[in-house]
């Protein structure tokens, strides 16, 4: 997980959720840029769920983050049961299938 110290100030002051749910994410690339996100969002460019929360990353490693995720439950709402999974010993492929399988019915994949 990220510390929230080097979160934007946005995210350090949203919910728990949202909070737990950016620092997993930025720290989880190589999760989090598989896992789709069903709110709509590919209209907007974002190609995973990570995308919800991290807009670049520089060849510093300096992280950008997006600040769509902060009014958005269903970024969150996966985020979340990606942690849950990941903290329960499933994987990242598991996670996919109960995300596809969970959040097709909102909308359509942002993953081509």
């Amino acid at each position: 997980m990220m510390p929230l110290g080097e979160m934007p100030a946005e995210v350090q002051s949203a919910p728990l959720t949202v909070q737990a749910a950016y620092s997993f994410s930025a720290a989880n690339p190589d999760i989090m840029k598989n896992i789709p996100c069903y709110c709509g969002c590919g209209d907007i460019g974002h190609t995973s769920n990570y995308d919800c929360y991290v807009s670049s990353v520089d060849e510093q490693g300096t992280i950008t983050f997006d600040n769509h995720a902060l009014g958005c439950s269903i970024c969150v709402d996966i985020t979340q049961d990606v942690m849950r999974m990941v903290r329960d010993g499933k994987s990242p492929g598991d996670a996919r299938v109960y995300i596809d399988e969970t959040y097709s019915r909102y909308g359509t994949s942002n993953i081509p």
